[in-house]
């Protein structure tokens, strides 16, 4: 028989609110926290045995905190209705949150982009910063507990979890999306959302390795490129996404900051992205296509007894040639001054036109956010309370938001998570 209790019983004060958050990740730690320091009791349920466990490895560990920008500059990368995030940014914007973190002891840094990391390079200190804003509020944390039902009954809800049920005043849930699935991400939030009538837009992975059809990339696995630009070109030769930057070959495609970045653009509204696009990588993005064929024309013209496959090793990186010759269908025998005009332009536009067909993505299981979630115009967006029940909050991953690499998607998490925190303790 489950024991039905109000949480913190012995500690609890008359009169004041009783809040439970669901998931003690980035989003659901600001949130109890912020809570907390507004006057609440708190209780977060967390399935795993520690808090933070994805805040841990974001970044590779070193944890991109935020994007060192104005309100504007974040809504900007917002790829998934950023209108709605209008009212939790500026409740605490990306300033907001680097003065969170240093005046609890973690001095930061800004690199290239903006993006703003630890100085000491240490996701861990994020984490642990959290952890200690929860503890100076009193917040109480229930690890390895499973949250399997919530209801909603005479105002009041209960939540069952771990053998009991908890009765607080409002939830807030902050569990997460699908992403690192081994982190404890696996939809709960969706299911607890649905049971209240909320709809759930499809969810894909997103920030992802692509996987291609051209089974060849599997001979480049581990070779990176830098300085090159990829276009994202839908079916109608349309122009989605366009940046330079760095990527790199995998066993079953491309992954690369430009990679993940492109992974997210064409998602918009399709469940399928990566059957309706073709990533266009131009190697030599800072030559015209006139300026490269006269290039390779004075490269050709000092090489001329060379064969074509021993010419371009000023041009390419070496383990790039065999693929670009045997692509361009000259044969690596053929002695450069045999090359016809028509010929070199074919191999130029290779150059700068090195198409990949997408078929697909590594999955969630490498994907660092998750599109899709809680449909946001059921929801509040000055307080993140359900339309459909008074005093259910929603934070972080779980909804229907999501951005583009560079800090944005923690700030999402931070900034919904200060602002459920904040309504849910009024």
């Amino acid at each position: 028989m489950l024991n039905q209790k109000k949480f913190r019983d012995a500690d609890c004060a008359e009169g004041r609110l009783k809040i439970v958050v669901i998931g003690a990740g980035a989003a659901g730690m600001m949130a109890a926290g912020t809570a907390a320091a507004n006057g609440a009791d708190v209780l977060v349920l967390e399935k795993n045995e520690k808090p933070g466990r994805k805040l841990n490895i974001t970044g590779k560990g070193r944890c991109n905190v935020t994007n060192n920008t104005d309100v504007e500059g974040l809504l900007q990368h917002v790829l998934t209705n950023p209108r709605f995030l209008n009212s939790a940014f500026y409740t605490m914007d990306s300033y907001a949150v680097m003065d969170f973190f240093e005046s609890r002891g973690v001095k930061l840094k800004t690199e290239r982009g903006g993006r703003v990391f630890p100085e000491s390079e240490k996701a861990a200190d994020i984490t642990a910063a959290l952890v200690e804003y929860m503890k100076s509020g009193g917040v109480k944390v229930n690890y390895k507990t499973i949250v399997s039902d919530i209801r909603f009954e005479n105002e009041k809800f209960f939540v069952e979890a771990g053998g009991n049920i908890f009765e607080s005043d409002s939830v807030i849930i902050t569990t997460g999306g699908l992403s690192y699935p081994g982190t404890g991400s696996t939809g709960d939030g969706y299911v607890f959302a649905k049971k209240f009538g909320h709809k759930i837009i499809p969810t894909s992975p997103s920030l992802v390795a692509i996987n291609t059809a051209e089974k060849w990339v599997s001979e480049l696995e581990g070779l990176s490129l830098k300085n090159v630009k990829i276009s994202v070109i839908d079916k109608n030769e349309k122009v989605l996404y366009e940046e330079l930057g760095e990527m790199m070959f995998t066993f079953t495609g491309v992954t690369g900051p430009l990679i993940l970045k492109a992974s997210a653009v064409p998602a918009d509204g399709d469940k399928s992205p990566t059957s309706n696009y073709k990533l266009c990588v131009d190697l030599k993005p800072a030559l015209t296509f006139e300026q490269l064929d006269k290039r390779i024309l004075r490269d050709f013209s000092e090489n001329k007894n060379k064969n074509y496959a021993n010419a371009l090793g000023d041009l390419l990186p070496k383990r790039l040639i065999s693929t670009v010759v045997r692509l361009s269908g000259i044969s690596p025998e053929r002695k450069i001054n045999a090359i016809t005009k028509e010929e070199r332009h074919k191999l130029v536009g290779l150059i700068k036109y090195f198409y990949l067909t997408p078929v697909g993505t590594a999955g969630y299981k490498e994907a660092v956010i998750t599109k899709g979630g809680v449909d946001v115009r059921e929801i509040n967006p000055s307080t993140l309370m359900s339309k459909k029940i008074p005093n259910l909050f929603f934070a972080g991953e779980v909804l229907d938001v999501d951005a583009l690499t560079g800090g944005y998607n923690l700030q999402i998490a931070f900034s919904t998570g200060f602002l459920a925190g904040i309504s849910a303790s009024n």
